[in-house]
């Protein structure tokens, strides 16, 4: 990277909470030149004297600092052979287990750039991604080999694919078997002469409004996160045990389950099979976390199921946590009088890395993302540039020390979000006269009604309040004289049918909770949504399949 960011402040970090408000100071934050990531995350325990506790649970065992610290060494070591050097990018499509952690802290610390993404994708997806990034080297696990079969052979840059799992052990050609080289591998490695400014990991958008982009994250970004977020915001400790329902492939779980447990010499449980509620419960139950993390989804379809409570669970949990969208009051008040925990709802994204803004266990307000996260200003702009007054809706702006410098190849994509210092999130927010934040939708997903803004995100709480509606998304949709009426996507709980009758149920139900224009048009059931791998609706499909369907019974009366 040509653009340097200055690094090894004396005072520590330099950006303010809010405006007005005394920096943070935090030795751990300010950073020499000559940094590895690893050497503080991994590391640092042997160092300490922690080599001997648990680090890592998942579904085939449990591991030691030390272990996780050999494995680490053993992971970079086999890179190397294979010729991976400083600044190759070496792409991650590996379930959740001591294998992820072992491969990208391996990858960093020889000073390459891990690539972590999604392994709920298709065949396709992995094409643009393996062609964008460019790897050298392809991580995969062994249950998800088959989608990477079709398109390995016409990979232009890819020269060889790991696959792990102690399945893959018979592994020939270009095929290599991760567990089989890693076993013959040292377990002695010095970490690569890295600066705090490199890069030391790509961090994929959820694809959410499109194809899917790169943030650029440097070894500087990590610590920010673990102390400001993880420490000073959750205060996750060092005999917590945290489980996160979000995968390590994404930013949120990234921090959740990886830096922040091991900033904080905590054990993390990690699960391969995908986060539903049975999965996550029965982990919950054999486990016994004290901190958990999920999605709004996730936290929802749990509550569907009425036999799952705290007695099911784990009888240790203190924190629960929520990001990746807003989470409705509703679902949050109904999580805490079943399990007595409430859950911290915060809002985050790709290009900052973790959360920005945060409930807290000591300042919690219901229906909000809560305040600020030491280390990041927060600005709420009208289009124009100017500040908006408490109560009114803004565009959010933050600023602070883990923001992404650029996508890859992307640039004007990356002027449009990066501006100086600020990252434009795309976001719509209000501040309320107590200083919370509470989320009002997606830019790009707002509608006017009658020439007034509708937040889909407001309709779409009421009607998860519903007791028979388990999920809903809120489109703006063209009507037969082409204005914009808002129209509403339901996802029914189990058992209940779709009916005109309960759909007109549901209107009648809108209309007590809501403004008349707020009221969707047309309620639509659907037996699923368009989601992102991480748990994200994904309104514009749906905007796009309105728009078509409008399109196309307008040619019907034009003909």
């Amino acid at each position: 990277m040509g653009n340097k960011r200055v690094t090894g402040r004396p005072e520590g970090l330099w950006l303010a909470a809010e405006a007005g408000a005394d920096p943070v100071r935090d030795s751990r934050l300010s950073l020499p030149r000559d940094y590895n990531a690893a050497s503080y995350f991994i590391d640092r325990h042997l160092a300490h004297g922690r080599g001997d506790r648990l680090a890592i649970i998942d579904d085939h065992g449990s591991y030691r600092f030390a272990e996780l610290a050999s494995r680490v060494n053993r992971a970079g070591n086999v890179l190397r052979r294979l010729g991976v050097g400083i600044e190759d990018r070496v792409m991650l499509c590996v379930l959740d287990g001591i294998d992820f952690p072992a491969l990208f802290w391996g990858a960093i610390k020889i000073g390459a750039v891990a690539v972590p993404i999604s392994t709920m994708l298709t065949t396709a997806d992995y094409e643009y991604l393996l062609r964008d990034s460019r790897a050298r080297v392809l991580a995969v696990s062994h249950e998800l080999l088959a989608r990477f079969e079709p398109i390995l052979a016409g990979e232009p840059y890819l020269q060889t694919v790991l696959v792990a799992g102690k399945a893959a052990r018979d592994c020939a050609g270009a095929l290599k078997s991760f567990e089989s080289l890693a076993g013959g591998a040292d377990d002695r490695l010095a970490c690569a002469p890295t600066v705090a400014d490199d890069v030391a990991l790509w961090l994929y958008t959820s694809g959410s409004t499109g194809k899917p982009k790169a943030a650029l994250h440097l070894h500087s970004d990590l610590i920010p996160t673990a102390v400001l977020n993880g420490e000073m915001t959750l205060g996750i400790r060092e005999n917590d045990v945290v489980f996160s329902g979000a995968k390590l492939f994404f930013a949120y779980g990234l921090g959740n389950a990886n830096t922040f447990p091991l900033h904080a010499g905590a054990a993390t449980v990690l699960m391969a099979e995908r986060s539903g509620p049975e999965a996550v419960m029965d982990a919950m139950r054999r486990h016994r976390p004290t901190v958990f993390f999920g999605v709004p989804t996730l936290f929802a379809n749990i509550l569907a199921h009425p036999e799952f409570d705290r007695s099911a669970g784990s009888d240790r949990l203190r924190l629960c946590v929520s990001a990746g969208e807003a989470l409705p009051e509703n679902v949050s008040k109904r999580w805490a009088e079943r399990f007595g925990v409430e859950i911290l709802d915060g809002i985050g994204t790709t290009e900052s890395m973790h959360t920005f803004i945060s409930n807290r266990p000591s300042d919690f307000r219901y229906g909000t993302s809560g305040k600020p996260v030491p280390g990041w200003e927060i600005r709420l702009l009208r289009e124009d540039g100017r500040k908006v007054a408490d109560g009114e809706v803004g565009d959010l702006w933050v600023s602070g020390p883990s923001i992404s410098p650029c996508y890859w190849n992307n640039r004007e994509t990356s002027r449009r979000t990066f501006v100086g210092r600020w990252l434009r999130t795309g976001d719509k927010y209000l501040r309320d006269p107590d200083g919370y934040y509470r989320y009002i939708g997606r830019s790009d997903d707002m509608l006017k009604a009658g020439g007034i803004w509708v937040s889909p995100f407001e309709v779409e709480s009421v009607l998860v309040a519903h007791p028979e509606v388990l999920q809903a998304a809120v489109i703006g949709a063209p009507d037969a004289e082409g204005l914009i009426k808002p129209k509403a996507f339901v996802v029914l709980k189990a058992g209940n049918k779709e009916t005109p009758e309960l759909a007109e149920a549901l209107r009648s139900y809108l209309r007590e909770h809501l403004a008349h224009f707020k009221c969707p048009r047309w309620i639509e059931f659907r037996a699923e949504l368009p989601m992102t791998a991480t748990g994200k609706i994904q309104r514009y499909k749906l905007r796009e399949e309105a728009e078509r369907a409008a399109a196309s019974a307008s040619a019907r009366i034009t003909r």
